[in-house]
């Protein structure tokens, strides 16, 4: 798959040729919108050649109305990389959890009274449909949950099993037991304050950026990565920019190069004006705006 576009007539090099980000609390408001500012910025890196991905603890297909609003035609990782699809959502690589690490993880997260989601295939499995953030979650992805009385068959091909609790001191706590139980046999994470997100060792966003740049033909040390939850920092050490959102917390802030406003004050917008574009606005870059390639 080749996504490169060649030939372009340029008087030198963008400094930066891909973005990737994050979804939730970076791209989109706490009411899961998408700001006319952000749509603007999106167009603005089609229109001066960059490529432009994301990357999210979403399942792929809850990612598609975000990717049909911007415009994103790049492949994008779900699952905090466990799935990485093209725009098309057709399956490129996947990460599933080992059966028995599946089971054993949905067994510890009983055992602290943690809600349990279990995400298998297109599937998103619970138990109960009336507890905290099932609603938040439904709008989140666009897609309803199936209610089980067990999980079954699904635990044997888990892209990804998450926690739920609104004891956000108490997920905490089970991120560290996880942790301590899992050791490399999984990647436990929380990609917000009440979700704990487990997946593949190799299902996390530092690989999934790596494996973006790959299909993208474009080297790690040329993407900007924005993101603000504790689930980003692992891209963030990859990427040759990183950038956190002005809502993330003080330790995700301090992984990153630079911090921009809140994902309700349009911080994504920022990110892009004035770290990405800034460059290509410059008079030496009208060739490619003009053009309206991609530039390298």
């Amino acid at each position: 798959m080749t996504l490169q576009h060649p030939g372009l007539a340029r008087s030198r090099p963008l400094k930066w040729a891909a973005v990737i980000s994050d979804v939730d609390g970076t791209l989109v408001t706490d009411d899961k919108t998408l700001t006319a500012r952000t749509k603007a910025a999106a167009a603005e890196l089609r229109s001066n050649g960059l490529m432009f991905s994301i990357v999210s603890s979403r399942p792929p297909r809850g990612m598609l109305p975000v990717m049909k609003s911007l415009g994103i035609d790049a492949p994008v990782a779900g699952f905090n990389g466990a799935v990485v699809t093209g725009a098309d959502l057709a399956v490129m690589s996947a990460h599933l959890l080992p059966p028995a690490v599946a089971r054993r993880t949905v067994a510890l997260l009983d055992a602290r009274g943690v809600d349990v989601w279990v995400f298998s295939g297109e599937d998103w499995l619970l138990r109960r449909s009336d507890r905290p953030y099932v609603g938040l979650e439904e709008r989140t992805v666009a897609f309803g949950p199936t209610v089980v009385a067990d999980f079954g068959a699904a635990l044997d091909a888990a892209a990804k099993i998450v926690g739920v609790s609104a004891d956000f001191d108490g997920l905490a706590r089970c991120e560290r037991e996880l942790h301590a139980a899992l050791g490399q046999q999984a990647n436990v994470v929380r990609s917000q304050p009440y979700y704990l997100d487990v997946t593949h060792p190799l299902a996390n966003k530092g690989d999934a950026a790596e494996t973006l740049a790959t299909l993208m033909h474009v080297p790690l040390a040329k993407i900007v990565v924005i993101g603000d939850g504790h689930n980003d920092v692992a891209m963030f050490a990859r990427g040759g920019l990183s950038i956190a959102m002005g809502n993330a917390s003080p330790d995700v802030k301090k992984a990153a190069n630079a911090v921009v406003a809140s994902n309700s004050e349009d911080g994504f917008a920022q990110a892009i004006e004035q770290f990405v574009l800034e460059d290509a606005r410059s008079p030496a870059r009208a060739d490619v705006a003009e053009a309206g390639g991609r530039a390298w």
